[in-house]
């Protein structure tokens, strides 16, 4: 699922030369974490609003003269500290962070890609500490407007004697044989601290430096900010997904209310595609070095950056020549009311072109979070036009303090009912569509979504569509054409709804 790109590939694990001295580096790290997740004043300062602090660089270099030698000039120092209480239990947290596939699918709106090169410890029996792996990994924003990230890192996991969990990452960028380097992690992490009745309390580290010349100028903003990458992103994300997971689980769901899905292994099959859905859809959006956008003429930041990709031999898409196209712009209104917006069905029409004037009815829905926003539900467009009838739309929409999402598919009527059935998810053709809404990073308080007329938004909008069903064919000016009038559509559509709505 995670495509890695040449760059990611040609990075071999450590020759054993440099194991001990990669040892050094993880150890070095984590009491560097411990002790940058627990001092106050003066390697913390309060930011100005009072509201976040910000690590003073004199201090660090103070504190910690070793590490991974100077910023390398022309780099930006971006840190950030944040602690948060979440549902989830310090064993299956451990468990997240040490797994590649469950950690790029928890945080797949911020890891685009990511793999383990090589385990060099697996830690205690029974459980991970003492674990030491040689990873590779590539953070985004979703938007074709930020540039990836990429850092080649050692993860190391420890239990300290008083209970604490900790995962700490330092960059290994002396040791890759690529000359170009964007970002370096110094020691960034998480401390995770047992609570009663299965939380735990998470105070997360994120201290990269990285040359950002990249970023468009619309994000420039949000990225300073510390929303795009920083720790509050991070554990906003967790704790949303925390929610997921718990809901999931859960057993005691309300019947009587119509459309809610009762059924354990029913809910279990359409969140597991929905999971699928929006990885997909995240993995397809960002700058990634593992694809390149062609740029259509737009005007500036409203270009519209479109991409092909072959589909074969893959039962989670169908088969054929898929058109992926995205654009990202401001709106002068909050990311809440852009959300509510896009999520709400019986405001479907207003933008949805492809559903033809339809009406839009919720079949089904999972409630996966105490937000309501927070959800997935199966939609079913009755159009004008009965020969499109066994059309549904399978939309998971879901929103925290730093990125809200709406991302749907259309599915087929029978592989559907298979899934509420409990059936196997990973055999249904899905290709996401849907947006990202992002604060623009210009609020006093950091731009936290929940705050009523607080800043802009930053708006992605991204559409993918088969445009021949067969894999070997040519892709037409005129279908390009197409998507792109469907994008611009689209955008003017939400931008006089919104902006009426504002008014």
């Amino acid at each position: 699922m995670f495509g890695a790109s040449d760059l990611l590939r040609s990075i071999n694990g450590p020759t054993e030369a440099d194991k001990p001295m990669i040892i050094e580096l993880a150890v070095a790290a984590m009491e560097e974490l411990f002790r940058m997740a627990q001092m106050g004043e003066p390697l913390w300062l309060p930011s100005l609003d009072g509201t976040t602090t910000e690590l003073s660089e004199d201090e660090y270099i103070r504190s910690f003269p070793r590490g991974i030698g100077p910023k390398p000039a022309g780099f930006k120092c971006e840190a950030s500290r944040e602690t948060a209480v979440v549902i989830m239990n310090h064993i299956s947290l451990v468990e997240i962070l040490m797994d590649v596939n469950q950690w790029s699918t928890v945080f797949s709106g911020i890891v685009s890609r990511a793999m383990t090169l090589e385990v060099l410890s697996t830690g205690v029996a029974g459980n991970y500490n003492g674990a030491f792996q040689v990873m590779t990994a590539e953070f985004q924003v979703p938007s074709p407007l930020v540039p990836t990230r990429e850092s080649y890192f050692v993860r190391y996991c420890k239990q300290h004697a008083d209970g604490t969990w900790a995962v700490v990452d330092v960059s290994l960028d002396n040791l890759r044989p690529s000359p170009v380097v964007r970002c370096r992690r110094r020691p960034s992490g998480c401390l995770i601290q047992e609570m009663p009745n299965g939380y735990s309390k998470v105070t997360w580290v994120e201290h990269v430096e990285v040359d950002d010349r990249g970023v468009h100028n619309i994000y420039k903003q949000l990225v300073n900010s510390g929303l795009a990458f920083g720790a509050k992103r991070w554990v906003a994300t967790l704790d949303r997904q925390c929610e997921r997971l718990a809901s999931a689980m859960a057993t005691n769901i309300p019947t009587g209310e119509v459309g809610v899905i009762t059924s354990q292994e029913g809910r279990k099959s359409m969140l597991k595609l929905a999971e699928r859905m929006v990885i997909s859809f995240c993995a397809g959006v960002s700058a990634s070095t593992a694809h390149t956008w062609t740029t259509l003429s737009g005007s500036g930041a409203d270009d519209v950056r479109v991409m092909t990709r072959k589909s074969v031999d893959d039962p989670g898409r169908p088969p054929g020549i898929v058109l992926s196209a995205a654009t990202s712009f401001w709106l002068p209104v909050p990311p809440k009311r852009v959300f509510d917006f896009l999520r709400d069905e019986n405001s479907r029409s207003e933008w949805d072109i492809l559903s033809n004037g339809g009406v839009v009815q919720e079949m089904a829905h999972i409630a996966n979070g105490q937000d309501t926003g927070n959800c997935v539900s199966l939609l079913r467009v009755n159009s004008a036009n009965s020969s499109q009838s066994n059309m549904l739309i399978l939309q998971e929409s879901c929103t925290d303090s730093t990125a809200s999402f709406v991302i749907y598919a259309p599915v087929d009527v029978v592989a559907m009912n298979m899934v509420l059935n409990g059936g196997d998810p990973d055999y249904v053709a899905l290709l996401p569509s849907g947006f990202a809404i992002l604060p623009d990073g210009t609020t006093a308080h950091g731009g936290v979504i929940g705050e009523v007329g607080s800043g802009g938004s930053l708006l992605t909008v991204a559409f993918q569509i088969l445009v021949d069903s067969v894999p070997t064919a040519k892709l037409s000016l005129g279908s390009v054409a197409t998507v792109n009038n469907l994008i611009a559509c689209t955008v003017d559509r939400i931008k006089a709804a919104v902006s009426c709505e504002n008014a």
